[in-house]
């Protein structure tokens, strides 16, 4: 009877530190969203980008080591750098200093001094991410999970297919065995020519996923957490007609604002054991 109730003991504390574990993991990472120390230009763009659902679908823990690509002004930093700050680690890879363009430079020198100034940040490390040339985004196999939010076009738009597998060879080089990589990405119709993706800034989905299986990704799950199913992906000045750009000015403004964002693919990836 002894031995029954420590058992029954046992299981009972093994579920309530397993609860308390996982209710940290999501009050951490819903504090970050929710810190009143985010911008309230950043906050007001959750509605299209959905951070909590969108990490969750991921599988973020705030013990992980994470790696995000390309963090250019830090609005997915703002949550996932405090977020990891206690348990985690986060690394964002940003342009490489040694880039001749002058909005890469600015990027960079910009969120760098973020980091320099803002607790929220202190503990971020800052390594470098560009197609073909700066592929050492993190220590070979030490992530948990790599994530890159609106990327895609621009490494196929820049550096063709070569650049944009590349990256993704990149990013399955930093992973641990098993390790996640997120994808989100503003989606092109599969019926579309293939030479849309080289202007519109819009990717095919099937593309996407055949960049990562041919750098040794398995696709784990999709998701539409994302999606929008107001955009039909065919705007004169491509993803960038659409908030937050609004590249025609007051031309048809609340038009494309009653879209609002990107329709966006939500794909996990892992990285085979």
């Amino acid at each position: 009877m002894k031995f029954a109730l420590k058992s029954l003991l046992v299981a009972s504390l093994a579920l309530t530190s397993t609860m308390a574990l996982s209710h940290n993991h999501e009050s951490s990472l819903s504090h970050a969203i929710k810190a009143s120390e985010r911008s309230a230009k950043n906050s007001a763009r959750d509605e299209y980008r959905h951070p909590e659902q969108t990490l969750a679908f991921f599988g973020f823990k705030p013990s992980m080591t994470v790696v995000e690509i390309a963090p250019g002004g830090g609005w997915y930093s703002e949550i996932l750098a405090p977020a990891l700050k206690e348990q985690g680690l986060y690394y964002a890879a940003h342009f490489p200093s040694d880039s001749s363009v002058g909005y890469y430079q600015r990027s960079l020198a910009a969120f760098k001094q973020k980091v320099a100034e803002d607790e929220r940040f202190s503990n971020v490390k800052i390594t470098e991410f560009a197609p073909l040339t700066h592929l050492d985004i993190a220590p070979a196999e030490s992530a948990d999970m790599v994530l890159t939010f609106r990327n895609v076009h621009n490494w196929y738009m820049g550096k063709d297919t070569d650049g944009a597998l590349s990256a993704f060879k990149a990013f399955y080089k930093a992973l641990k065995p098993g390790g996640t990589l997120g994808v989100v990405e503003h989606r092109l119709a599969e019926n579309r020519a293939d030479e849309d993706q080289k202007t519109s800034g819009y990717m095919k989905q099937s593309y996407v996923v055949d960049l990562a299986k041919q750098a040794g990704f398995e696709l784990a799950a999709t998701s539409e957490i994302n999606a929008n199913p107001k955009d039909t992906a065919d705007h004169p000045k491509g993803v960038w007609t659409l908030p937050p750009s609004l590249r025609l000015g007051e031309q048809d403004a609340e038009k494309y604002k009653a879209i609002g964002e990107s329709d966006r693919m939500t794909l996990k990836f892992k990285k085979p054991l």
